[in-house]
């Protein structure tokens, strides 16, 4: 399988035993790995705060978006299965969900297994004696348990969750798609990863001036692509069969994520780590646009139209995922909301998502006060403006939730006045940047509110403006035309990119 160096464009994932070996700690295991690489960590995201885009040209120019194939698809699926399955799904919702030997196997022989209380789909087969054995010997010490106990029921496959980790004040989403298998059609399979993972422990540990003997202290079993990895602890010692997560950093350009590779703490244990796996969003009930769950249904719905698998055992499935979702209602009925951290941002994020003011006002009196980060360190208040959510933003100012200084560059729609007004009133930067972004979505009054606002701080707009501008029309005249031809995708297509094209051209300060 092709394998990427770090002089590549993209540069090769670093892994855990590089932040090691950075750190000066390779010696004392993952836990002191995790510890001194707590400064460095990862994700970003485009349109969704998930997007394991892998676009080198730009973070909006993304695989995934409201005019994408794959998106149109997703839609259809999801707006299906909820027309001739939500009323079965929410009698099954009701009750205790067990599966007998058979119905078990029925749904192995299409590739769905059950472990730890989750599903695992495009499931491979057990992993044999010999295999185990081959792992095994690569490893430190033993093989963690939770571990042999997965591979025993699948080799590998898909996972469809939501996972967030705290990473250096962020709270980070880790893409934790694939649970790797030899032979995968993934940017590596199984042992790529391990033999990945051997070069870069060599080199820490040539780096760091010790011998390596050959032994992985942490394994590579799951994650995204070259983005996110999860590892098990396999070294000797009271970290043994923790389960810890790497991303790797991301340019600059992606505000609001971190921008150095880094390492975080999922689980005790493999089983604690599945535990962890959780849908924010119903997925036959979504409030975005993108949402876990897309792919398994997908999935399911490929397998029963084309492979006869039946539909009440697909509902039944559907029935068993959907326990992970989350509930914060019941905590914001009972007024304990503000406990529950992970259930707050659930919360936030659903309020952002269906753009519902009065759930803002529900979630402020119930105690929230928006301060901490909702995705990466973006603050409430950011997310909801960048994702256009502006009765959202606009209630979360006036409940008082914090306003970041560069909460105008957020802007990538055409935003109230209003609202522009109650963002400056509040601590918002005027910048010639947001004054441009303004006019190329449209919201030519927002951008002249933030023009006088500069003008008021002393900033000579008008030229600073004429070249920011004509560099902003350079680029997306050079991406309409790359879309044009067929080489990019852009979120907006062509017809949006044009229009912005547009809108920067007619403006005038």
């Amino acid at each position: 399988m092709k394998r990427r160096t770090q002089g590549s464009s993209r540069g090769a994932p670093r892994s855990v035993h590089k932040e090691a070996g950075r750190s000066g700690r390779f010696s004392s295991g993952i836990a002191s790995c995790i510890t001194a690489s707590a400064s460095g960590l990862l994700r970003g995201a485009c349109i969704r705060s998930d997007c394991p885009c892998s676009n080198d040209v730009d973070a909006a120019d993304c695989c995934s978006g409201p005019n994408s194939f794959t998106s149109c698809i997703f839609q259809v699926v999801v707006a299906v299965y909820r027309e001739l399955h939500l009323t079965s799904n929410d009698a099954y919702a009701m009750h205790p969900i067990q599966f007998s030997p058979e119905e078990i196997s029925i749904l192995r022989v299409h590739g769905v297994v059950l472990f730890a209380d989750r599903v695992i789909f495009d499931a491979q087969p057990p992993m044999s004696a010999q295999q185990l054995a081959a792992v095994q010997a690569l490893c430190m010490g033993p093989l963690p348990e939770g571990l042999v106990a997965l591979w025993m029921q699948t080799a590998g496959g898909r996972l469809d969750y939501d996972l967030e980790v705290p990473m250096s004040g962020n709270h980070e989403n880790v893409s934790w798609t694939e649970l790797f298998w030899n032979g995968s059609n993934g940017y590596r399979d199984l042992q790529g990863w391990i033999a990945h993972e051997q070069e870069l422990a060599e080199e820490s540990a040539i780096a760091a001036g010790a011998s390596w003997n050959g032994k992985l202290a942490y394994l590579p079993f799951g994650g995204f692509q070259y983005l996110d990895r999860v590892y098990t602890v396999v070294e000797p010692g009271p970290a043994h069969g923790q389960i810890t997560a790497w991303k790797q950093g991301l340019p600059s350009a992606w505000r609001h994520r971190l921008h150095e590779d880094g390492l975080a703490a999922v689980a005790a244990d493999l089983n604690g780590a599945f535990a962890a796996l959780r849908l924010d969003e119903d997925p036959l009930a979504p409030a975005s646009e993108f949402f876990s769950g897309q792919t398994l249904l997908q999935y399911l719905n490929n397998r029963h139209r084309k492979h006869g698998l039946r539909s009440d055992l697909m509902d039944k499935v559907v029935a068993f995922y959907r326990r992970a979702i989350v509930d914060w209602r019941m905590p914001l009925a009972d007024g304990s909301l503000c406990l529950h951290p992970v259930l707050a941002r659930a919360a936030v994020q659903h309020a952002i998502a269906s753009d519902d003011a009065m759930l803002v006002v529900e979630l402020s009196a119930s105690g929230l006060n928006f301060e901490e980060p909702q995705s990466g360190s973006a603050l409430a208040t950011d997310v909801a403006i960048g994702q256009g959510a502006f009765a959202a933003a606009a209630a979360l100012v006036r409940a008082g939730a914090p306003v970041a200084s560069d909460a105008l560059l957020n802007i990538n729609r055409k935003i109230p006045p209003e609202l522009t007004r109650a963002l400056l009133a509040n601590g918002a930067a005027p910048s010639v940047a947001a004054i441009v972004k303004c006019a190329a979505c449209g919201a030519h009054a927002s951008a002249h509110l933030i023009a006088a606002a500069c003008d008021s701080a002393g900033v000579e707009v008008l030229p600073i403006f004429a070249t920011e501008r004509d560099d902003m029309l350079a680029e997306l005249e050079s991406k309409l035309m790359k879309v044009r031809n067929g080489l990019l995708w852009h979120y907006l297509g062509p017809e949006g990119i044009a229009e912005r094209i547009d809108q920067l051209q007619t403006f005038r300060l």
